[in-house]
């Protein structure tokens, strides 16, 4: 049954966005103006219902976390989304350069492969 509903498969995307501002603040023990100060910042952009109201996915609901974290240790709102914008970058990077390094690798072993040349 519940393959006809067609909630069940956005139910378990990080990028449905599931949450309105209200039950999102609420679960990251923060305030809605928060919720609009990290929006301002660019760090999360939300969706906007048909009656224009927010809504966060839980992807964004975690990036708003760390921001929070940070802005709990004493970071300044625009400069801890920055961090966290510069984290996600770096670890973007990090991702490409495995992948970059991993077919350097499997080019090389092919070219040493006895019979490749």
């Amino acid at each position: 049954m519940a393959a006809d509903n067609p909630l069940s498969g956005r139910l378990d995307d990080d990028d449905y966005p599931a949450y309105t501002m209200g039950r999102a603040a609420e679960m990251l023990g923060t305030t809605p103006g928060f919720l609009r100060a990290v929006g301002e910042a660019r760090l999360i952009t939300p969706l906007r219902s048909e009656g224009g109201h927010r809504r966060y996915s839980r992807y964004q609901l975690r990036i708003a976390a760390r921001a929070r974290e940070l802005v709990d240790q004493g970071t300044p709102i625009e400069a801890a989304c920055r961090i966290v914008i510069l984290e996600d970058q770096l670890e973007d990077a990090q991702r490409i350069n495995a992948e970059y390094r991993r077919a350097a690798a499997a080019a090389s072993d092919d070219r040493s492969a006895p019979g490749s040349g």
